[in-house]
């Protein structure tokens, strides 16, 4: 992160008795910030609360350190409580840059969400969806017959977008990962790898018949006409990773994991 050790931190923790009292002790060791005044967030919990302190923090400046107390934490580091201003000032920061999804319901509302994982959209009923596909407006695939579809960020290519058998993307990568799920026709087609600057265009075919939901992270549009998808421009968002554990080498590892 920098040379210099941070001053001003603020825990904050998931709704679960471990993360508390892991912030509580904490807090005693290092002193507890209000967060609009901190220099760095440390959200104790897993990724789903690791998401949602990115959300609430978009655009403010301050870096996030997670420390994981949940399951998996993918996007979190190992707990520790020795040498912590140690660890975040070695830290390697990345930059999250989040989607934005403006989705149109067959009631004419007009819906507005960023994603920081993956846009996705999914059949409402029984019955397959069918969805035509534009990219930067020029028509791509006539027709998807499927579960659903998803555009994922490189930070998301490691969550839904990897069990839909998806790509994994580096977290610098300038690209996004457009990945079926359960394709019935065409097949073959397994997805696309697209620039991060692509404008991708959903349009739900038979939609009265077929209805399809989109879901931004965890904001759901039911009933949707159509739905754009683009990387923000002006959005950012700072995560912390150890030097020792970063994104590049937890890329490289759940490549190789069997």
């Amino acid at each position: 992160m920098s040379d210099q050790l941070p001053q001003s931190i603020a825990f904050i923790a998931a709704d679960s008795e471990d993360a508390k009292a892991a912030a509580a002790r904490l807090s005693v060791l290092y002193g507890q910030s209000r967060i609009e005044e901190a220099e760095v967030i440390v959200p104790l919990g897993g990724d789903g609360f690791m998401l949602q302190t990115l959300h609430e923090n978009m655009g403010t400046g301050r870096a996030i350190y997670g420390m994981n107390r949940g399951t998996i934490g993918f996007l979190m580091n190992e707990y520790s409580e020795d040498g912590l201003r140690e660890r975040i000032a070695a830290a390697i920061a990345e930059t999250i840059r989040p989607l934005e999804m403006e989705a149109e319901d067959v009631d004419g509302t007009r819906h507005h969400a960023i994603a920081i994982n993956e846009v996705s959209l999914f059949r409402q009923a029984a019955q397959a969806a069918r969805l035509r596909i534009l990219i930067d407006g020029h028509l791509r695939l006539e027709e998807l017959v499927c579960d659903g579809v998803m555009v994922a960020t490189p930070a998301g290519s490691t969550a839904y977008n990897l069990s839909a058998h998806g790509p994994i993307l580096p977290l610098d990568a300038p690209l996004l990962a457009l990945t079926p799920v359960s394709p019935f026709r065409p097949r073959r087609w397994r997805g696309a790898l697209l620039p991060n600057r692509a404008e991708v265009t959903f349009e739900v075919l038979e939609h009265a018949k077929r209805p399809v939901n989109a879901v931004a992270d965890n904001l759901e549009v039911r009933s949707v006409r159509t739905v754009t998808v683009r990387e923000s421009r002006s959005r950012t968002a700072t995560i912390l990773f150890d030097a020792s554990h970063s994104w590049e080498e937890r890329i490289l590892a759940e490549q190789f994991r069997y």
